[in-house]
């Protein structure tokens, strides 16, 4: 993969070199010709920057334009349109194979089902393909999981409103609902999206005219009552290697690492879960993201299963942590190269290692009409305060928030104690950053 000399790049592409990066400085760690050389699908800066810093050789493979980007920073890159399925589509895996790659990993959802295509070839193992699409489909992936023995809630597809009327009413009516009692909700999800992205929650009738058609198909899932969490898990050879239990305060908001003792007391039933996971889902390498919940009577539930790094900067809440590149992880056992000795000896030991607690809180604005960032000084003065990603407004009138939402960027907290993490985590939903 050639790198364009800096005498032959336009001053509009060198307007996006970054100099902190060690591609630019020259302090790039040397690549090792005998260990895997990697494709990361998507873009990622911190996944880049963890790749420039690690010893396997990488190449970029992201939409055209981040090519500018690319150039500017000595970053090895191939263009590749991940919107576009066709019948070029095998395009991407043959000069992948042919450059040497040994294995493409997703960096965002909608290149899950593409690095799974793409390993299919490099492996010559098409079973990977399919693999994949369990991992993109909530709803195939959800009857995998039933046929596994894993628990799962009552789920079900909607193509139009009336489905889902018809599966609220079933769902209430199998609940033994009478008439006059309140409807328990249920909630519907996209297919094929990330974390909350499509995700609402309906407790009635009525609202399910407000769900746009270009939303449907959906999935339709009864409500569970429980304490929601997330895992991290690094496999290699079948095996968990690194398990992080990611601690929900509000969901859709705020998340922080390692969890509570209260939580990691169940870390041996969530360990057997992951494993019963791991052997449904014929998962033999990487890294997986599973939701589930925990219910009153302590039985556990699973939710979803995602092959690709967690939203909401989990990865980097892990290496406040623990002070391990959980990207540079995630490239040791996806490497098939990679040894059981060197996979060992990177990870360290779950908890008892971590150096503090990590967490952060995705900012929503909470008036109608904003001029200007103000970070509270509830925020910014307390001592677990580290830093902030939010910007200024570009608009006064703040948008609707469809489904559960996008926030407008993170706030990082770090200290000693999980119950005052928890507790300030869960007191910043009442501030307001935007006034």
């Amino acid at each position: 993969m050639s790198i364009t000399p800096e005498t032959e790049m336009s001053q509009e592409v060198l307007s996006w070199r970054d100099p902190t990066m060690d591609s630019v400085r020259g302090t790039e760690t040397p690549k090792d010709p005998n260990k895997g050389y990697i494709a990361l699908l998507g873009w990622s800066v911190n996944a880049i920057k963890a790749a420039q810093k690690f010893d396997r050789r990488y190449v970029v493979v992201a939409p055209d334009w981040a090519a500018d980007f690319c150039t500017a920073n000595n970053i090895p890159f191939i263009p590749w349109d991940f919107i576009r399925l066709n019948d070029r589509s095998i395009e991407i895996a043959e000069r992948l194979k042919a450059e040497g790659v040994d294995v493409a990993i997703p960096l965002f959802e909608e290149t899950v089902e593409w690095s799974g295509a793409i390993n299919s070839v490099l492996f010559n193992n098409p079973r990977m393909y399919g693999q994949s699409i369990l991992f993109r489909d909530k709803a195939l992936m959800k009857r995998r999981a039933q046929l596994g023995g894993i628990r799962v809630g009552i789920f079900e597809e909607a193509h139009e409103k009336e489905d889902i009327i018809r599966f609220m009413k079933r769902v209430n009516q199998t609940l033994l609902k009478l008439d006059g009692d309140p409807d328990d909700p249920i909630h519907v999800k996209a297919f094929d999206k990330a974390g909350c992205l499509g995700h609402r929650m309906i407790r009635t009738v009525d609202e399910i005219d407000t769900i746009p058609a270009e939303e449907y198909p959906l999935l339709m899932e009864s409500h569970l009552d429980g304490w929601e969490f997330a895992v991290e898990a690094w496999i290699h050879n079948g095996k968990i290697k690194f398990l992080n239990i990611s601690e929900y305060v509000t969901l859709g908001y705020s998340v922080f690492v390692p969890a509570t003792a209260q939580l990691e007391s169940w870390r041996n039933a969530i360990t057997k879960q992951i494993e019963l996971l791991i052997k449904t889902f014929d998962i033999q390498f990487g890294l997986i993201h599973p939701e589930y919940f925990v219910t009153a009577d302590g039985e556990m539930y699973f939710g979803e299963v995602a092959y690709r790094p967690p939203g909401f900067k989990a990865f980097e809440l892990i290496e406040m942590a623990y002070g391990f590149n959980a990207y540079q992880a995630s490239m040791l056992v996806f490497d098939p190269k990679s040894t059981q000795e060197e996979v060992d000896s990177f990870f360290p030991r779950e908890v008892v290692d971590a150096k503090g607690y990590a967490g952060c809180f995705g900012v929503y604005p909470r008036r109608r009409v904003v001029s200007k960032l103000e970070m509270p000084e509830e925020t910014t003065e307390h001592p677990y305060f580290v830093s902030h990603e939010l910007v200024a407004p570009t608009e006064e009138t703040v948008p609707d928030r469809s489904a559960f939402g996008t926030h407008w960027g993170l706030i990082f907290f770090f200290g000693d104690d999980p119950i005052k993490m928890r507790d300030l985590l869960k007191a910043q939903e009442d501030l307001d950053f935007y006034v």
